[in-house]
């Protein structure tokens, strides 16, 4: 079984966690999984040609083919698919981009299809042609179709308004422009009309509009720096480096017009970090990767000017492939409304087969003896039945509810409206995209929440440090740095003393320490406009620079092999001798440079948990160090040690041989390195320690504490590696200090995200199977794919049972997995959150889709379902306007099927006095605005407005959303009781008036029991009943009686009427208010207050650093081509509006603890 898993469900190289390398998406076709199984598939030479794929790996997959500057070479047939008959479409999508459900051609199609899906919607349009057959209709056309298209109407009207906002975004992106080679030009030209082909000039700050191979650009060698947020979150700088072929050949305009290359590369795909291809040009061919290729999405920075040739372009780019496709989403409520909607179809079938029946054997027995009913028509009293049948199918179709999905408009506009989800630094306010889905915020059971740019700002910032075992950083007054010409006027410290150490120059180490920050690095340094910049592969490692620089060690600039730091306003250039890089299998980075007095040093930095090991056995402040860095994890800051050792010459030159050897290994490189940088990085001197704040969001450990209480379980799904998201989750009490943490790699359940995306299968001549191995391949596969399942089942079932569960190096399609794993197993209500373009296919895989409108643009806000300006407003977007959404929808469901089941059911009683005939108890006018107009305000005051509790009390009290989470205010329960209830009421306000009216007279000596005016006294009774049913304001809906025509006006004139509606309503209320009340006192008598319990305290674990997700900038340097607030507490909830928009009251955690993984 193992050996059938791993060559069916995962890949030999994958089968360890990495965290060194994110595994993006393992893009296989099923021939390549097929070749991985032990013996699957018989051929001739099986080693000849696993020989061949070893040897080019990629050649079998490069089948796109891109010409430059010849658009006439795409016309070829072979580049053509066809898409319907003979109809063809080349292969190559154009650069537009479209998110928007509809044009103006299938608004009106789609839009109807997409509402008719809806039960309700097409019980009614098929009731609207049975009414248009005069021998069963026994109602007028209009009485169903003037609500119809009302609902309809006003729901299409929304949707199209939601559309247009989408369109408009895609219309923003798509006129978006860059220069394009036109006619041997450069030429402005807009998004959308670039072609795959075209060589493009893209300047300083401007988005990269498709993915393109980078061909020459301002920098030295070429050089092109990138930021990646969109992509995968991060705000550090990427760079990529041009062909030397092509950095030297084309720069000039000329010289690109003329570039006839011809790029063979493998089919637009998924994966973000993988690119096979080849480039020819001049009967030569040059292997191109990932490092060559800028994607669309990315953000030129810190480079004038670069030029590229379009390889995949719009709906082909990766970041599109990663985006998945735009979802129709459907509340649970909606669902649960589609079944409910079936059982009262059913319902109704039986209640007219039984009328119907019951009208054939009053035919049988009395029709045919009543010479005044005779109508013409000499039909059987079966066929009248039948009639009759489809007559009541019409009478009683009020009892399926259709005006169901207005109030939801007014919902959104509520949220669009809130001043306390505004954010005011950034002019960002809250806003609902959709106005379909919410009551499902008042469900929400999973949050998945990316994140870096979510959580947290994605700013470091170096707070404390341990130098020499003294711990520096106790805030005080802020320190001065105007002394220092280098100085961040952003930074910001606190402890004057580490200043005056600094100054003295007393301490030997301190100078070592910050000396040691300012060289052991790979960040570049940038001067413009006369302000010295850096690029840091990190964000910490750029903290710890800006630090350096600011305690006046000062990183000025570098070459291939010698770095420049001015120490205390000194200037001094010292030797790079070797760059031993970081990776996370290592956990550290290391330097050795040569010193201006001969002597060699190696500077290093790193993890306590590895350094501690490589400490030499006399090193000195061991313990006071330790001390410090758990005081530094106690805050939640980032560590980091820093140590040195010196080398011999001869040490050196030994050990660099070794270095050189392992460098130029063509096989197992990085393994080769790493044995050889443990040889030299042992016996060091300990230095100190470093605290770094990775900045959270304002108020995001409230938020979670508060969605926690809420029984609302919070994944956090990253690229990052598991220290970085560790950390995280640490600063933002999603982890505790009781809480009990199991890593994946422990629990085996490393493949579970394996990817396999199954592609068409392309034309190859192979030895046919015979029927035995093809039954044994379908075996395999089926017992791989219920393991795989099984696999997948069990580590949901074990991650549902954490209190909290983090994610790392994750990719977009496998947050979108993990979101619908979570989804198909648990059957929970799913909300994900984000803030980058890495974030959309989990946004839209999720029941519910948020976006932050960050700082890694738009995309994930153009996808979402709503959308705010931070991570905060959450608590508010569910524990208030979720809850309330969800409550005032279940009190409108409820309601509207008590007051329809009222209505429709006087009917079925008023058919035993009529002899079955399908006469309806009501006048047609009645019938048509019922539901229109009579008790259309109070429920709609009830679904905009009704709150059982300020949204001060929801956050106070968060244990309030469970009843969202457990379906108690509406299900088949409530269903049946507001059927009971309304078919109570239905007996009361048709047989108190129908025995009133049985042996009566009126004022003026006429008796008032004619059908009109009984049928106006039943319709009064029933208006009064279901108005003040729903609340006190029942009147407004009750005045249109004084214009209802008919008969209506002179029944109104009878004091007798008016008496036989009081007792009606009275009847119908007076159990309802004796109900309530008594209600209300037990609860009054069993409450209890209850003191707020708050446990204070953190995590007393040790934290780890973090580096980069990728290498550094050290294989470039060495080449030489690269040179040139925490939230005040809430004291009193309750007192009135002294606080401010958006704040809400510290709460600290509950003490539960619980597996973590």
């Amino acid at each position: 079984m193992i050996s059938e898993r791993d060559s069916e469900t995962t890949l030999e190289e994958d089968s360890q966690p990495n965290d060194e390398v994110v595994p993006y998406s393992d893009d296989e076709t099923e021939d390549e999984l097929d070749s991985r199984q032990p013996g699957a598939e018989p051929g001739p030479h099986p080693a000849s040609r696993d020989t061949e794929d070893s040897r080019d790996p990629g050649k079998k997959d490069c089948s796109w083919q891109v010409k430059a500057n010849d658009q006439h070479f795409y016309e070829q047939p072979s580049f053509k698919r066809t898409i319907f008959l003979c109809f063809k479409k080349s292969k190559y999508a154009g650069n537009a981009i479209k998110t928007c459900k509809y044009n103006p051609i299938t608004f009106l199609p789609l839009n109807l299809f997409e509402q008719f899906k809806r039960a309700a919607n097409f019980y009614f349009l098929v009731l609207l042609i049975l009414q248009s057959i005069p021998q069963i209709s026994t109602l007028s056309w209009f009485t169903t179709l003037v609500p119809l298209l009302l609902v309809l109407g006003v729901t299409a009207v929304k949707d199209l308004v939601d559309d247009i906002a989408r369109y408009r975004m895609d219309k923003e992106i798509n006129n978006r422009t860059c220069d394009v080679i036109k006619d041997g030009r450069f030429k402005a030209t807009k998004w959308k009309d670039i072609k795959v082909g075209d060589i493009i000039r893209l300047k300083k700050n401007a988005f990269v509009p498709a993915d393109i191979l980078l061909l020459s650009s301002s920098e030295p060698n070429s050089l092109c720096y990138v930021e990646t947020a969109e992509l995968d979150g991060e705000t550090n700088l990427k760079f990529k480096m041009a062909l030397e072929v092509t950095h030297r050949y084309l720069q000039e305009e000329s010289a690109l017009a003329d570039f006839d290359g011809l790029v063979e590369c493998e089919e637009p795909n998924n994966r973000l970090d993988k690119f096979t291809g080849t480039l020819s040009w001049r009967n030569s061919k040059y292997p191109l990767d990932a490092d060559k290729i800028l994607l669309r999405g990315c953000k030129m920075r810190n480079t004038d000017f670069c030029h590229g040739m379009v390889i995949f372009a719009g709906a082909d780019t990766k970041i599109m492939k990663n985006s998945g496709r735009t979802r129709f989403k459907r509340t649970k409520i909606d669902s649960l409304m589609n079944y409910m909607v079936y059982t009262i179809i059913v319902v109704l079938i039986l209640l007219s087969a039984g009328l119907a029946i019951g009208h054939t054997y009053w035919e049988q027995q009395l029709g045919n003896s009543s010479w005044y009913l005779y109508d013409a028509e000499d039909s059987s009293p079966a066929y009248r039945g039948f009639l009759n049948f489809w007559g009541y199918i019409i009478v009683l179709n009020t009892m399926v509810p259709i005006s169901l999905y207005m109030i939801r408009f007014g919902q959104s506009y509520f949220i669009n409206w809130d001043l306390q989800m505004y954010y005011a630094e950034k002019d960002t306010a809250a806003k609902a995209r959709t106005t379909t889905l919410n009551e499902q915020l008042g469900q929400i059971q999973y949050i998945f929440s990316d994140k870096t740019g979510t959580l947290t700002q994605n700013i470091m910032t170096f707070k404390k440090c341990c130098i020499n075992g003294q711990r520096y950083g106790k805030l005080c007054k802020q320190v001065d740095f105007s002394w220092n010409m280098y100085a961040d006027g952003k930074f910001l410290f606190y402890d004057h003393y580490l200043i005056e150490q600094i100054k003295s120059g007393k301490e030997p180490e301190i100078h070592k320490f910050f000396f040691l920050l300012a060289i052991c690095h790979t960040v570049m340094a940038d001067t413009s406009d006369g302000q010295l910049h850096y690029q840091a592969a990190s964000p910490d490692e750029g903290a710890l620079v800006t630090a350096a620089r600011n305690f006046g060690y000062v990183f000025l600039s570098r070459t291939q092999n010698t770095i420049t730091i001015s120490e205390m306003g000194i200037e001094r250039t010292y030797d790079v001798l070797a760059i031993l890089d970081f990776n996370s299998d290592r956990k550290r980075m290391s330097v050795i440079v040569r010193e201006s007095s001969g002597s060699i040093k190696l500077y290093c930095k790193g993890a306590d948990t590895v350094i501690y090991q490589r400490l030499h056995p006399r090193s000195l402040k061991r313990e006071a160090t330790e001390e410090a860095l758990d005081v530094f994890a106690n805050e939640t800051l980032r560590t980091l040690c820093l140590c040195y050792r010196d080398i011999s010459q001869d040490e050196f030159e030994v050990w660099n041989k070794k270095f050189m050897e392992a460098s130029l290994a063509t096989s197992h490189r990085e393994e080769a390195l790493d044995k050889v940088y443990e040889e030299i990085e042992k016996n060091l001197i300990l230095l100190g320690a470093t605290a770094i704040e990775d900045k959270l969001q304002d108020g995001v450990p409230e938020t979670i504490s508060k969605l926690s209480k809420a029984d609302i379980k919070i994944w956090v799904l990253t690229g990052d590696k598991k220290e970085t998201a560790e950390n995280i989750g640490f600063s933002c009490e999603l982890l505790t200090q009781d809480t009990t943490i199991c890593y994946g790699e422990d629990i085996r359940q490393n493949e579970i995200l394996l990817e396999k995306k199954k592609k068409k299968k392309k034309l190859k001549l192979k030895f046919p199977r015979t029927a035995e191995e093809k039954k044994k391949q379908t075996e395999k596969r089926r017992r791989a794919e219920a393991y795989k399942e099984q696999q997948q089942q069990n580590f949901v079932d074990l991650a549902s049972e954490c209190r909290a569960v983090i994610c790392c190096r994750v990719t977009p399609k496998q947050k979108a997995m993990v979101v619908e794993m979570v989804k198909k197993y648990k059957k929970a209500i799913t909300l994900a959150i984000g803030d980058g373009a890495n974030d959309v296919n989990m946004i839209k895989t999720a029941h519910i889709g948020v976006g932050i409108s960050g700082q890694e643009g738009m995309q994930a806000v153009m996808s979402s379902d709503y959308s705010f300006g931070q991570f905060r407003y959450l608590q508010r977007l569910l524990l208030v306007h979720g809850r309330w959404s969800y409550i005032r929808m279940c009190k409108f469901l409820r309601y509207f099927f008590y007051k329809n089941f009222a209505f429709t059911l006087a009917h079925i009683w008023y058919s035993f006095f009529n002899g079955f005939s399908a006469q309806t108890a009501y006048e047609d006018w009645f019938i048509t605005v019922y539901n229109v107009l009579y008790s259309s305000l109070p429920v709609l005051l009830v679904g905009l407005f009704d709150q059982d509790v300020s949204d001060k009390l929801s956050l106070r009290f968060p244990r309030l959303y469970v009843l969202g989470q457990r379906d108690l205010l509406f299900n088949y329960k409530k269903f049946f009781i507001s059927l009971l209830h309304g078919t109570v009421t239905s007996l009361i306000i048709f047989f108190i008036p129908y025995g009133a009216y049985l042996q009566s007279m009126g004022q003026d000596g006429e008796a008032p029991a004619d059908y009109q005016s009984f049928a106006v006294t039943t319709a009064s009774s029933l208006i009064f009943v279901v108005n003040f049913q729903a609340s006190k304001l029942g009147f407004l809906s009750s005045g249109a009686l004084r214009v209802s025509p008919g008969t209506a006006p002179n029944a109104l004139r009878q004091p007798y009427h008016w008496l036989t509606i009081i007792l009606s309503t009275a009847i119908c209320l007076l159990p309802v208010v004796a109900q309530n009340r008594r209600k209300y006192l037990q609860e009054e008598q069993q409450w209890k207050r209850r003191q707020s319990a708050f446990r204070r305290g953190v995590s007393a674990r040790r934290s780890a650093y973090a580096f980069s997700h990728q290498r550094g900038y050290a294989d470039l340097i060495s080449s030489g081509r690269g040179i040139r607030k925490r939230r005040a507490p809430l004291d009193a909830v309750l007192a009135a509006g002294d606080t401010g928009p958006g704040h809400t009251g510290h709460t600290g955690h509950t003490g539960d603890t619980g597996d973590t993984s």
